[in-house]
């Protein structure tokens, strides 16, 4: 039983490790995604010396060598151009009338043409290649080239009599391939590799993989290459957390160095979307989209084809949702809006009834001035406070359009992650409740100036309030401004300065206990002038 405790909480543990090591090796795979223009641009400076160079000679040997340099440059980077430089060297060897230059670039030419999934082409072109012709450096290339020609014909046909004929050329020439090839090489190791999954004997698989990975460095496209082969691997086992590992890898060497005709980025896009991440999904195939295009890949073309519109179908119905959930919450606000302004209305016909009463007062008796003079003066206060609370009510509606705009610019620039940020603030609750009592502070004081003064006077010597800035009130003064105010109710206050209603409790009790006579103590409050 214990031994298998530790079995299960080992495989626990290696899971979560595993699923650690995919999530940072996708940051490092985003992170590359956004520096590809400046590894293109590397590509692109390479290929402008080679040019540079090539367009100063007029000898064709010499440009027979650039033209060389290029396609293998262009190979898997952009195809129109590797098939003009390709198609350029048969020219020139046909002109030089050298049979090992022609031999040469039309088995470059096959190579070229079956890697992009053009396979009747490749094999049109590679049967103008006399075999008996060429010399043994050769031979190699020209068994892999019709090995991979007739296996993705037998792939791609439907007709049961071809596939069964191009399968039979492809054995033969994969069986005549191997047998030149040295047992610890490149190909023979790929060769064996793809035997033995063919065969699903993944064990023997990954350990021939095992020994390719360690002959090549990252950032190669022969490192794409033996890491998408062994996502396959992992595939079948059905692996997937390995599978979308080794893809990853893949895809970053791509990138890295500049390899447009690759598969890595798109495959792990469709285990994305399969798992229900619909963003990186889609930014992930429309990478593999752009890449594709830019290369002119027809086999690319046909992958991407299969999952990309479900795949961009899927993201417009989340954005869609997304959308129409913000535009509820602009509803929301837009309601809040016309309540302000009711409230403003609300509050000017209240200022006109305040103007109307002052005009009645004016024309009172003589013989009450004084007390005329005492209103006056309540009334100008009233002024002054109506008109600061009409200036809060404009900044708050002020306030609530950039909110507005900033939301409708956030919907409109499909910029989710900034709206849930701003959504989730508090800064802005903060700002306006530090604002709120800095208000009611002054305001308070300026109608009580000898407030705390008066507090002080109820309370025991040993707990006098001192201020260090005699224009804010504390919490203790401010619930009892608002018991002055009338407003008695604990709950009330809780709402008011936002607070829960046990603290405002436990304020209101501990202030009563710092009293001479508590019983009195928020009665005689009440009745501070």
């Amino acid at each position: 039983m214990k031994t298998i405790i530790f079995v299960i909480v080992f495989l626990c543990l290696q899971l979560k490790i595993n699923a650690q090591q995919l999530d940072s090796l996708i940051t490092e795979l985003e992170s590359t995604m956004n520096m590809h223009q400046d590894y293109d641009l590397q590509k692109e400076k390479q290929i402008r010396n080679l040019l540079t160079h090539r367009n100063e000679t007029t000898d064709l040997e010499k440009i027979y060598a650039f033209n060389n340099s290029l396609f293998k440059i262009y190979q898997f980077y952009n195809f129109n151009n590797a098939l003009r430089y390709i198609e350029g060297n048969i020219q020139i060897a046909n002109q030089l009338e050298n049979l090992s230059y022609i031999n040469e670039s039309k088995l470059k030419l096959g190579l070229l043409l079956v890697n992009t999934g053009r396979y009747k082409e490749s094999i049109d072109a590679l049967n103008e290649v006399v075999k008996k012709t060429l010399p043994n450096i050769l031979l190699d290339n020209y068994y892999i080239a019709f090995s991979e020609g007739y296996s993705g014909l037998a792939f791609n046909t439907t007709v049961n009599s071809s596939k069964l004929n191009y399968t039979q050329l492809y054995l033969a020439y994969q069986d005549s391939l191997y047998s030149r090839l040295k047992l610890d090489s490149e190909e023979a190791l790929r060769v064996k590799e793809k035997e033995f999954r063919d065969n699903r004997n993944l064990k023997m698989a990954l350990e021939i993989n095992n020994q390719r990975l360690s002959k090549v460095n990252d950032g190669s496209r022969l490192f794409s290459l033996i890491t998408f082969e062994r996502s396959l691997l992992y595939e079948l086992e059905g692996n997937i957390t390995e599978q979308k590992k080794y893809l990853v890898l893949s895809a970053i060497s791509d990138i890295k160095s500049s390899v447009k005709d690759n598969a890595s980025l798109g495959t792990l896009a469709k285990i994305l979307f399969k798992e229900g991440d619909i963003d990186r999904a889609h930014r992930y195939i429309n990478f593999s989209y752009d890449d594709a295009e830019f290369y002119n890949s027809n086999l690319r073309f046909v992958n991407i084809a299969n999952s990309m519109p479900l795949i961009t179908k899927a993201y417009e119905e989340k954005t869609a949702k997304q959308k129409e959930r913000l535009q509820e919450l602009l509803i929301f606000i837009s309601i809040l809006s016309v309540f302000l302004l009711v409230a403003v209305y609300l509050i000017y016909k209240q200022v006109q009834k305040v103007s109307l009463a002052r005009n009645e007062l004016k024309t009172a008796n003589e013989d009450l001035r004084k007390l005329y003079k005492e209103l006056s003066e309540v009334d100008k206060i009233k002024e002054h406070y109506i008109g600061n609370f009409l200036n809060l009510y404009s900044e708050y509606i002020s306030k609530l359009d950039v909110y507005r705009k900033l939301v409708s610019k956030y919907v409109n620039a499909n910029q989710m992650n900034a709206l849930l940020k701003l959504s989730k603030s508090k800064q802005l609750i903060d700002e306006e409740l530090e604002i709120f009592n800095k208000n009611f502070d002054s305001s308070f004081l300026h109608i009580y100036p000898d407030f705390v003064d008066a507090v002080n006077k109820l309370l025991k010597q040993d707990n006098q309030i001192h201020l260090e800035d005699k224009t804010k009130l504390n919490t203790e003064l401010r619930i009892l401004a608002l018991i002055k105010l009338g407003i008695t109710s604990s709950s009330k206050i809780a709402k008011i300065l936002r607070y829960s209603v046990n603290t405002i409790y436990n304020y209101r009790a501990s202030i009563k206990s710092m009293s001479k006579d508590k019983a009195l103590f928020e009665d005689l409050i009440k009745k501070i002038q």
